[in-house]
């Protein structure tokens, strides 16, 4: 029974496990149908719209192309409209040149025409011109060329006296305007400022009591002389001059140092090297002294006061400095009142122009320890001193490096001019002397018609005689400013030189 059971159970199982596989064959076949079913449909769709938009595109694409051949069309019709425009453009233009080419070819031959009748009637011109000079000619009994120098001698002599006249009249106005002011200015200040000048050299001589005093200068092997000019800078020149000692040097404030301290030595009698030294620092110090007391006096002496002190000591130092033989310590003070004497007849201010004119050379108490020239040397120790500006240009412009900015500045380069210029203020080597008056001299006799010329008064004047029957009274006036000229352009002199034309006429007879 159990095994009965038991088959019967297998054989069930195996009958149901048949059945439910060909239920689910069953199913997963339909399942299948219908899956292919819905992939077909979805084809044929797909495809339905891949025609459709293939379809679209194409017509989109023929829009397109009709597009663009209707915008390459209407391109076309205007490029043929502009085309045709300078076509018709181009065409009238021509016209109009063929126009004008007749019209001048027209001109051209209504000129030729007048210059055919033009050259006629030159020729009849020439033909009576040439007539009428015969004619001329045979009249006045005077060629051609005779009559041409005569009528330009004629206008060259009346030009000549034209401008004779023309420079008479306007230096008569110059000075008419000008000279008496500026002569009354000018000569009250020199007049009324008298400045003493001692011409000074680069040498001091001390005088000995005797001339066994050079052996004891000298000293044992000259150690004396040595030490003294060791500590002094100076060389002593002991030589055959009786009873003196020359001291040589180019630094003034030295020479005066060693000076002091010879004439120190000597008086004392006890001459060696340890005492040298002690009388060259005395002497230092009196000469520092000196100096400032120099400079004080310069400004009590001026009214300027308010000074910074090393502008007291360096103008001070001035009073050992020379310039052409002429002291730069007076100097400065005889311009401070020149420029005062000035500023105060114009109404400016005067104690601007008496402080620029004594400090203007204050360079050249220092020009020897500094490169650059005494004007530069001098506005830097203005300006380091804290002057004013007016002050500063004043110094630099009296020698005309720059352009003054003020009155003061002018009254000073003319105060400066005018205390180196007059007579006896500075002097000048022999030969640059001889030099120049023979110049002088040399460019008077230059012009023609001139007789004789003299240069007086060292040079400041030159006196030329001149042919009477040569030069007239007309001709002498332009000779003077001729001459005045060519030695302003060729010569280099202080102050001015005058000219003086003399033309005279002697007639001589003897009583017999």
């Amino acid at each position: 029974m159990i095994i009965e059971i038991i088959l019967a159970a297998v054989v069930a199982l195996a009958a149901g496990g048949a059945g439910g596989y060909m239920m689910r064959k069953q199913a997963a076949e339909k399942q299948i149908g219908s899956a292919e079913e819905e992939a077909k449909r979805i084809i044929r769709a797909a495809e339905s719209k891949g025609e459709a938009a293939k379809k679209e595109k194409l017509l989109e694409a023929k829009e397109d192309v009709h597009r663009l051949r209707q915008e390459l069309d209407r391109e076309t019709r205007d490029r043929r409209n502009e085309l045709q425009r300078q076509e018709r453009r181009l065409v009238s233009k021509e016209e109009n040149l063929d126009r004008k080419l007749d019209s001048m070819e027209k001109k051209e031959e209504a000129i030729a025409a007048k210059e055919a009748k033009l050259e006629k009637s030159q020729a009849a011109i020439n033909e009576l011109h040439e007539k009428q000079k015969t004619e001329l000619e045979r009249i006045s009994s005077l060629t051609t060329e005779e009559a041409k120098t005569m009528l330009l001698a004629e206008v060259e002599e009346e030009l000549q006296h034209e401008k004779a006249m023309m420079i008479k009249d306007y230096e008569q106005q110059t000075k008419d305007e000008a000279e008496k002011k500026a002569r009354n200015i000018i000569s009250m200040a020199i007049q009324r400022c008298a400045a003493d000048h001692v011409a000074e050299t680069t040498v001091s001589v001390v005088a000995l009591p005797n001339d066994e005093m050079k052996g004891r200068i000298i000293g044992r092997e000259g150690r004396n002389i040595r030490a003294l000019e060791t500590m002094t800078g100076i060389d002593l020149i002991i030589d055959d001059t009786p009873e003196a000692v020359i001291l040589s040097g180019f630094d003034p404030v030295r020479r005066e140092v060693a000076r002091i301290a010879l004439e120190k030595l000597i008086a004392d009698g006890r001459i060696h090297p340890t005492s040298i030294e002690d009388m060259v620092k005395k002497a230092r110090r009196e000469v520092e002294q000196r100096i400032k007391e120099a400079g004080e006096q310069a400004t009590f002496d001026t009214g300027v006061h308010g000074l910074h002190p090393e502008l007291v000591r360096l103008l001070g130092r001035l009073r050992y400095r020379t310039s052409y033989g002429q002291n730069v310590l007076n100097h400065s003070v005889e311009v401070s009142h020149l420029a005062g004497m000035m500023a105060a007849e114009l109404g400016v201010d005067v104690m601007l122009a008496k402080r620029a004119g004594l400090i203007h050379d204050i360079g050249k108490s220092i020009d020897n320890e500094v490169e650059g020239t005494h004007v530069t040397i001098g506005a830097d120790v203005a300006k380091k001193y804290r002057e004013s500006k007016d002050v500063i240009n004043a110094i630099m412009a009296h020698h005309g490096d720059v352009e003054p900015n003020t009155v003061e500045a002018v009254l000073v380069a003319a105060a400066d001019a005018v205390s180196a210029a007059r007579p006896g203020a500075r002097r000048e080597s022999l030969e640059a002397y001889l030099k120049r008056l023979t110049r002088l001299e040399e460019i008077a006799e230059g012009f023609s018609g001139v007789e004789r010329c003299f240069a007086i008064q060292a040079g400041r004047e030159i006196r030329v005689m001149v042919k009477p029957d040569k030069v007239d009274d007309a001709g002498a006036i332009t000779l003077a400013h001729d001459i005045v000229k060519k030695i302003e352009a060729e010569l280099e002199y202080p102050g001015q030189i005058k000219a003086t034309i003399i033309r005279e006429t002697r007639v001589v007879d003897y009583a017999k």
